[in-house]
């Protein structure tokens, strides 16, 4: 990051779309909590909800592809539709029957899983969403390092549902005081998560993503991913493989 923090007082960060990224990371002994709300990283803690037992994510549909013909059940999302030839989307729907309990599975899409290979380098790297707002938040304080907050935005660009998300975490952690290092770009993602945090899915009405998902019929998924600690797992990135912390 663009300082490394002195005694205990963690700095916390957020950045606001993957292109932002090689600014702010230049300390790699930090935790990098990556963020796609709408839908990867929602749809990453109901698979371990669920009860999956690993999960690969890849940046291109070549790598999935190529696991698919090694005979993984492989999920593939592009501009918020399955790609056709692929087991299953980005929804986080998909995993409320347990159909893949126990399964390592491999997931590529538009934003999420791009962000991921980004955030390798880091020391830790973790899994966030509304839907593991506390876990997470917990987790991170556990860890005691710095704390990089890494919107996976559209397609590079801002996005609001990531940005409230991390502003929630830094928020919930920054009343910790070990964290209370708070970088402008937490700073504004704070006054802008307070702003919304009591009906998020009023908020986030005219929000491009919202609006694409909406012409898509995926209220129902809208309102699942805005919907807090409906799960107590983190899934942590080992190597190449998403696991849970739970392990």
């Amino acid at each position: 990051m663009s300082e490394i923090s002195s005694g205990n007082n963690r700095k916390v960060e957020v950045v606001y779309s993957p292109a932002l990224f090689p600014v702010y990371f230049d300390n790699n002994d930090c935790i990098v909590v990556v963020i796609d709300v709408f839908r990867a990283t929602s749809a990453i803690c109901a698979a371990f909800e669920s009860g999956v037992d690993s999960l690969i994510p890849v940046a291109t549909l070549e790598e999935a592809i190529e696991y698919k013909q090694k005979g993984f059940k492989v999920g593939a999302e592009r501009n918020a539709e399955i790609v056709e030839g692929f087991d299953f989307g980005n929804s986080p729907l998909t995993f409320k029957d347990g159909r893949f309990k126990n399964e390592s599975l491999v997931l590529t899409t538009t934003n999420g899983t791009k962000a991921l290979e980004m955030a390798k380098p880091a020391n830790k790297v973790v899994i966030g969403a509304f839907t593991n707002l506390s876990a997470l938040c917990d987790y991170v304080e556990r860890e005691d390092k710095d704390v990089l907050l890494l919107c996976a935005g559209w397609k590079d660009r801002f996005n609001l549902e990531d940005t409230l998300f991390a502003g929630a975490v830094a928020q919930k952690i920054s009343q910790n005081l070990r964290f209370s290092n708070l970088s402008d770009s937490s700073i504004a993602a704070i006054n802008m998560y307070d702003s919304a945090k009591d009906d998020l899915f009023d908020f986030l009405g005219e929000s491009s993503h919202r609006k694409r998902l909406s012409r898509l019929n995926m209220e129902e998924d809208i309102i699942y991913c805005l919907t807090k600690d409906q799960s107590s797992i983190v899934p942590v990135l080992e190597g190449d493989m998403l696991v849970s912390n739970k392990r």
